[in-house]
C-alpha cells in the first residue's frame, strides 16, 4: 500500500456502528401534518390500535386547517404529541406579536390565522395590527388549547430510539440538547452520524421517501404539498412505513 493511501486510511474515521433498532416497546410515529386535517383523519381511521402513536410536531401552518388538527389532537389524550418549530412560532406570536409575528406569518401563519377565523392579516401587516390579530387568535383558541400547546414535550425516548421534531446535535448526549436544536434542527444532524448508537426519529426536513439509515429515521414527506402523510411503525429490530 502506498504511503499516501495508508495515511488516508488512518485519517478516515470509521463509519458509526448502530445497534439494531430496539425500542422498549413498539410504536407508530407520524410525520409533519401542517394543517392537513383530511390526511390526519384518514390515517387515524386506518391505523391499527395495536401500538401507541407519537406525532413529531408541526401540526399547523401551510395547510388550511391547523385549527382542526390542533383540536383533533388535543381531544386525543392517547396520542403523544411533540412540539415543533411551527408551534414555537405561534406561541412566540402570542407572546410578542410585533416582534415575532412577521416571521410566523411568512412561514404559514396566515393559513393558521384564517383557520381560527382571524382575517385581515397579510404578510405586510405590522405594528398594532399584529397585536390586534394576536388578541383575536388568543380568544379563538381559548386558554385550554394554548396551555396544551405550551406543555407539549420536546422528545420521547424508548430504548435506543428518541423521537424529536427536527433533529439533534450529534456531538451531544440526547438529554443535553437545546430546545432550539430539537425544534429547528442542527447543521450537522443530517451529515454526521451519532457515535452512541442511538436512533433519532424526526420530521421537519421533507424527504422524497421515508427512510431509516445511519441512526436517523425520517418521516416528513411534505404532507401539506404532496398529500402524503407518513407513519412509521417502529418495533424491535424493524422499521416500516405507510403513507397516505
Amino acid at each position: 500500500m502506498k504511503l499516501k493511501t495508508l495515511l488516508s486510511a488512518f485519517r478516515t474515521p470509521k463509519p458509526a456502528a448502530f445497534d439494531p433498532i430496539a425500542p422498549e416497546s413498539g410504536f407508530y410515529a407520524m410525520g409533519d401534518i401542517h394543517g392537513r386535517l383530511d390526511l390526519l383523519d384518514r390515517v387515524l381511521r386506518g391505523l391499527p390500535d395495536d401500538l401507541p402513536l407519537i406525532c413529531v410536531g408541526d401540526y399547523i401552518d401551510r395547510g388550511d386547517d391547523g385549527a382542526g388538527v390542533l383540536r383533533r389532537l388535543q381531544a386525543s389524550p392517547d396520542i403523544t404529541c411533540l412540539r415543533g418549530n411551527h408551534e414555537d412560532m405561534l406561541l412566540a406570536f402570542l407572546d410578542a406579536p410585533q416582534d415575532k409575528g412577521p416571521r410566523w406569518i411568512r412561514n404559514g401563519g396566515l393559513q393558521t390565522l384564517a383557520s381560527f377565523g382571524v382575517t385581515g392579516v397579510t404578510q405586510t401587516t405590522a405594528g398594532i395590527d399584529l397585536k390586534i390579530a394576536a388578541d383575536a387568535l388568543r380568544r379563538a383558541m381559548g386558554s385550554e388549547l394554548i396551555d396544551w400547546m405550551r406543555l407539549l414535550p420536546l422528545m420521547h425516548e424508548t430504548g435506543n430510539v428518541t423521537v424529536v421534531h427536527a433533529g439533534a446535535d450529534p456531538a451531544k448526549p440526547l438529554d443535553q440538547q437545546a430546545h432550539r436544536t430539537l425544534t429547528w434542527g442542527h447543521p450537522d444532524f443530517l451529515t454526521t452520524p451519532r457515535r452512541d448508537g442511538q436512533w433519532v426519529l424526526h420530521g421537519h426536513t421533507i424527504v422524497d421517501a421515508p427512510s431509516a439509515d445511519q441512526g436517523r429515521i425520517a418521516v416528513d414527506t411534505g404532507a401539506y404539498a404532496t398529500g402524503r402523510l407518513t407513519v412509521a411503525r417502529v418495533i424491535p429490530g424493524e422499521v416500516s412505513f405507510e403513507s397516505t
